[in-house]
């Protein structure tokens, strides 16, 4: 796959860009980074293009002004994606990722990613996560000679930055709406409210979609502190780790867990009940989550 290439504007004359977030706070669904960059000299028409902080405006509104963005060829645009899987993974492991350093290494990314496509840049502009003036030496450390300007509310003090937060915004509410479950459980639904933790509506889907063993669906943050009162009575379910495992196929004492039909899960049956803990043939859910069903010594 060819990489990306920066319109032929960006490459030949000093660029600015502003970098705005969406999803950061909702325990259901992706967080989405999003920039947007042109040419300095279109700065003055830029600021007549209506854009504004995507939360104040309706959803019709910003997704009026998305298309008429892409379709404006003194503009150009990207998006990082950050899935609920992804965000659970690096806040739940064993060396930690908070989510200010998730949000800072997804906004670096979109900068190296411009400059890679050879956009050149001279001046981004940020809503800042964190404190703000330890937030611009980091990105004026990591890319010397681009001038950072980071602040609070960005997305409704700067034109270019509006127009990231409707980039990231609309990309968020695109993903929510077209979202396809990974799980096949049945009566699973999308009536999820606002998304956010306060949320009663979105308290009752948490409510109807939680399981005693496997959790949530893929949709939810497992790592976000609402999530932890819905297992006061889960089943727990321990199993070795991968390094484990490695370690112990050395000398030939590998340990193995317990069925989980042992734990109270009923599913369907394999043809061979007993899995090797390599993992072959399992199921692309119970590989996700590295579970494994072995065998039982007599």
């Amino acid at each position: 796959m060819a990489a990306a290439v920066a319109p032929e504007w960006a490459t030949k004359e000093p660029c600015l860009m502003g970098i705005d977030e969406a999803g950061r706070g909702p325990v259901l669904g992706p967080m989405v980074y999003g920039c947007m960059y042109c040419a300095r000299s279109y700065q003055d028409t830029l600021a007549t293009l209506k854009f504004a902080d995507s939360k104040t405006l309706k959803e019709e509104q910003r997704e009026e002004l998305f298309e008429s963005l892409k379709d404006n060829s003194s503009i150009g645009w990207e998006v990082d994606v950050i899935c609920p899987k992804e965000l659970s993974a690096k806040m739940l492991k064993r060396s930690k990722v908070n989510l200010n350093e998730i949000s800072h290494n997804s906004a670096m990314g979109l900068v190296k990613r411009a400059l890679d496509m050879g956009v050149l840049l001279a001046e981004v502009y940020i809503d800042t996560v964190g404190d703000a003036e330890k937030y611009r030496i980091k990105l004026t450390e990591k890319f010397p000679g681009i001038k950072f300007v980071v602040a609070k509310k960005a997305d409704s003090l700067f034109p270019v930055v509006s127009g990231a937060s409707i980039v990231s915004k609309v990309t968020r509410d695109r993903a929510l709406r077209n979202w396809v479950f990974d799980e096949t459980a049945q009566n699973m639904h999308m009536n999820t409210g606002s998304g956010y933790p306060g949320d009663p509506s979105t308290k009752q889907w948490l409510e109807d979609h939680k399981h005693p063993i496997f959790g949530f669906p893929s949709l939810v943050r497992f790592s976000w502190g609402t999530c932890t009162p819905f297992f006061n009575d889960a089943i727990e379910v321990t199993w070795e780790s991968n390094e484990l495992e490695e370690d112990a196929g050395s000398n030939g004492s590998v340990k193995r867990q317990v069925k989980l039909s042992s734990l109270g899960f009923t599913g369907f049956k394999r043809k061979s009940e007993e899995i090797d803990s390599s993992g072959k043939g399992r199921c692309k859910f119970f590989q996700a989550r590295k579970l494994e069903l072995v065998r039982k010594f007599q």
